[in-house]
């Protein structure tokens, strides 16, 4: 089950479906930044050399980037910070990626429990959050689809929810045979250029959630299909409303 866990983690899984994902760089953590990067260090200097140390590592790799960069660690993002609510991740330089690392607790706690070893940078892609899905994938074979962004319901995906569906289908068919883990969950995108492209990978069951699928106890060997935010009830008639 560790070895399978492993398997999570985006310096494992990129190497086997790089042909499928957004071009990555790695960059390898020194032991004593990943220590900073688990007490939340910003600030370089004489007291904290191993943040410069850091911060010069990545330097090179984000200068052959074009454009803004989207920098995460192994096994989550920086998703809980301002920086991704207001600017979706987008970071600009070297020391710009490691301050939101360092204030993500996300990130913090990863590295505290010893599961970051890597800083992973790929060119900044604003995504529209139509095109934005969770694959359900249970013994290798897509199960259900769920909208990722809950936010509201989105009309325009009633048009093309059928063929979000079978594209899923053919794009799990293609690569079910690479994948270790059988049972899992996917995040993908679906670009301008109908194409997929896989943004992360995560564990089957809780934690993960399951969105709009609700819950983890149900028979997962009937497919569901594509799962979209229901339209806002319309109330007509008369209402009576008390206080």
């Amino acid at each position: 089950m560790a070895e399978q866990n492993e398997f999570f983690k985006t310096p494992v899984w990129y190497p086997v479906l790089a042909a499928h994902t957004f071009l990555t760089s790695f960059v390898k953590l020194r032991p004593e930044a990943v220590a900073a990067l688990a007490q939340g260090e910003i600030v370089m200097g004489d007291a904290h050399p191993e943040v410069g140390d850091a911060i010069a590592d990545l330097r090179q790799p984000m200068s052959v980037i074009p454009g803004n960069c989207f920098a995460s660690v192994d096994t989550c993002a920086p998703t809980d910070t301002e920086r991704f609510l207001y600017k979706h991740g987008s970071v600009h330089s070297p020391e710009s990626a490691w301050r939101y690392l360092a204030l993500s607790r996300k990130v913090r706690t990863a590295a505290a429990n010893g599961e970051v070893q890597y800083i992973c940078l790929r060119p900044f892609r604003r995504m529209n959050r139509t095109r934005e899905f969770r694959l359900f994938i249970k013994n290798g074979d897509l199960s259900a689809m769920s909208q990722y962004h809950l936010i509201r319901h989105f009309r325009r995906l009633e048009g093309y929810k059928k063929a979000f569906w079978t594209e899923a289908l053919g794009f799990v068919r293609e690569i079910s045979w690479m994948l270790p883990v059988k049972d899992l969950t996917m995040d993908i995108y679906f670009t301008s250029e109908h194409r997929i492209l896989i943004i992360d990978l995560n564990p089957w069951g809780d934690p993960t959630d399951p969105l709009l699928l609700r819950t983890w106890n149900r028979d997962w060997s009937e497919p569901a299909g594509i799962v979209l935010m229901p339209p806002p009830v319309t109330v007509s008639g008369d209402v009576n409303v008390s206080f």
